[in-house]
């Protein structure tokens, strides 16, 4: 069966279905996405990922989409060990509830801190009207874009978005008081979906929010020990890989 992973070295999202791919020792073929030049936004692209984003996979002819979704397909398709979702139904339900958690709150707050303190610069040096053209291109993204703005995002929600970082990793911190891992005793999806932001984090120079929450700091050192992340994460796959200087504004939040 012939995979084909379309992703971007740095994308959070990407990073996590590499995880997956890796666990479960799955091969695929590379296929780069440039993002830099709106490659995700080609018609050819959008034939298999109508959404515009990375990344995707066409797996023996068939796209799949969605992070998330391609991770949990990955272990219902590949069903060897490890095993990376609960068969107990309630604890795979738990697993679930972080899926969306991750998804909606830390996923979407990361952006925050990414596009003010290292992509600003690329959106500082258009014009307006080179900008707007850029926003509107990126239909599920437009709302985003605005309320970047070019310039910046305000200070009200930079700093929500550090909030709810801090809350993200308070969460993490009692879950794992019942175990290793999120869901408990096992390694799960869940532990790969988040993992990519801790990373993210890390490389924003933000690795402090964890500072008080020693069991969160213990998981994020136990998950990059492990085999499949150091294969996701590949040189040139983080921020500081190529970055010589990151502008970052001091954390007045979390």
């Amino acid at each position: 069966m012939t995979l084909v992973l379309y992703h971007h070295d740095k994308s959070t999202c990407s990073q996590k279905v590499r995880i997956c791919l890796a666990e479960k020792s799955v091969a695929w073929e590379n296929r780069p996405v440039d993002l830099a030049n709106a490659e995700n936004l080609s018609p050819e692209y959008l034939a298999i990922n109508p959404n515009g984003v990375v990344p995707a996979f066409v797996h023996d002819g068939r796209p799949i989409i969605e992070s998330t979704v391609m991770c949990e397909y990955v272990d219902e398709v590949w069903p060897d060990a490890p095993k990376l979702s609960p068969k107990d139904p309630v604890e795979r339900a738990d697993m679930r509830a972080w899926l969306r958690f991750i998804d909606e709150v830390p996923s979407m707050a990361i952006r925050v801190p990414s596009f003010q303190n290292v992509f600003l610069p690329r959106f500082l040096a258009m014009s307006d009207a080179e900008y707007e053209a850029f926003r509107d291109q990126n239909t599920l993204r437009r709302e985003f874009f605005m309320r970047l703005n070019r310039t910046g995002f305000s200070d009200e929600e930079y700093d929500n978005a550090l909030l709810q970082l801090a809350a993200t990793v308070e969460r993490m911190d009692a879950a794992l008081t019942k175990g290793p891992w999120l869901v408990g005793a096992q390694y799960t999806i869940a532990d790969i979906c988040v993992a990519p932001l801790f990373q993210r984090m890390e490389d924003l120079g933000m690795a402090d929010i964890w500072a008080e929450a020693p069991r969160v700091a213990d998981w994020f050192e136990r998950m990059r020990a492990r085999p499949a992340y150091q294969v996701a994460f590949y040189e040139v796959s983080r921020l500081t890989d190529q970055l010589d200087e990151l502008r970052l504004r001091p954390r007045e939040a979390g």
